[in-house]
């Protein structure tokens, strides 16, 4: 299966299909999430991508392109070193003056979040195939959670969920956990 396939089908099946992002059928529906693969293995390569997927999402209107997913299926496999490079992506988004513009959000086969532990079930909210950089713009997000009954209730929600599926569901919908070398 190739990436591309592979982030359709965690966005078709995890992020809308268990609506951990009440936010992201509609513009699936609509065409308007651009999933970028970048194959660098340059981190220097990668933050030039994203600043390129900046540009594009400043050059094309929300009703044609509302968010990029930017996937690097080569670099930044260390957690870790995602972690760092993400502090990278928000300068750049500060540095080019976009701040309060787009934010982004992350994702990462390891992803944990801070005070879990690895293997805690809620840190499969923001796990993937591949590390994923999320540019998302403000402004739609503001326009949707303005009609969005109790968003700061997500997170929760999103944890009871992950809790909630049994190994045999997890399984199914993250299989790329448990095929890694």
């Amino acid at each position: 299966m190739s990436y591309l396939n592979n982030v359709e089908q965690w966005l078709d099946n995890v992020v809308i299909g268990l609506n951990l992002c009440p936010f992201a059928a509609k513009p699936r529906r609509k065409g308007q999430i651009r999933i970028a693969i970048y194959e660098t293995d340059s981190l220097e390569t990668l933050l030039e991508n994203i600043y390129q997927e900046l540009i594009r999402l400043d050059d094309t209107l929300v009703c044609d392109l509302d968010t990029s997913l930017i996937v690097c299926p080569n670099v930044l496999q260390d957690f870790d070193e995602y972690n760092q490079f993400l502090d990278m992506v928000d300068a750049l988004i500060r540095q080019c003056d976009r701040d309060g513009i787009y934010q982004v959000a992350s994702f990462h086969p390891d992803y944990y979040f801070y005070g879990t532990q690895p293997d805690d079930a809620e840190n499969l909210t923001n796990r993937a195939p591949y590390p994923i950089f999320h540019l998302i713009r403000e402004d739609s997000m503001e326009k949707v959670l303005a009609h969005y009954p109790d968003p700061e209730g997500i997170p929760e929600r999103n944890i009871e969920k992950m809790n909630a599926l049994s190994e045999k569901d997890i399984r199914r919908l993250f299989p790329f956990l448990f095929s890694k070398p």
